[in-house]
């Protein structure tokens, strides 16, 4: 019987070139001069810091270009609130890996409410969609696509 696997997956290591490519941007940026701001990739996240709040919004948008030319899905970003000690403005962004349960479960009912003739599973921080056809499986391959769940999704271990 067909299946495939839905998971969420990112490439840290596309995610720390694209950090190293945003800090090098920030460094020629003329509007950064003299400003004590910084990209620091560690742990699988990214942190920001800078003088101004403003500041960060223009980091941010810098760190989304470099994401995007590094073909890293921007959704996958999750983007905490700043917080100011002293002069410096700090904010984290942390990166959506793997399918959370409640996630798993908007999926699978997403799923049955196509009334495509599948069975889904949840095997921990992924799904395995199985069904007797191949344009069944297309079909909610096309299904996930298409719904903005607020997460990327790869399908991969496609069995025939």
């Amino acid at each position: 019987m067909p299946s495939f696997d839905i998971v969420s997956e990112i490439n840290m290591e596309e995610v720390r070139n694209a950090t190293e490519n945003a800090s090098r941007e920030l460094s020629t940026r003329f509007d950064f001069r003299g400003i004590d701001a910084s990209f620091e990739y560690k742990d699988k996240t990214v942190v920001m810091k800078a003088e101004a709040e403003f500041q960060l919004q223009q980091m941010e948008s810098m760190f989304r270009t470099a994401m995007s030319k590094r073909n890293v899905d921007t959704s996958s970003m999750d983007v905490k609130p700043y917080d100011a000690h002293g002069r410096t403005y700090r904010q984290t962004i942390t990166f959506k890996e793997g399918i959370e349960q409640p996630m798993a479960k908007k999926i699978v009912k997403l799923v049955k409410d196509a009334k495509i003739k599948v069975q889904t599973a949840i095997q921990g921080e992924e799904l395995r969609v199985t069904g007797k056809k191949r344009d069944d499986l297309q079909q909610v391959i096309s299904l996930v696509k298409e719904s903005n769940l607020g997460q990327p999704f790869q399908f991969k271990n496609f069995r025939d």
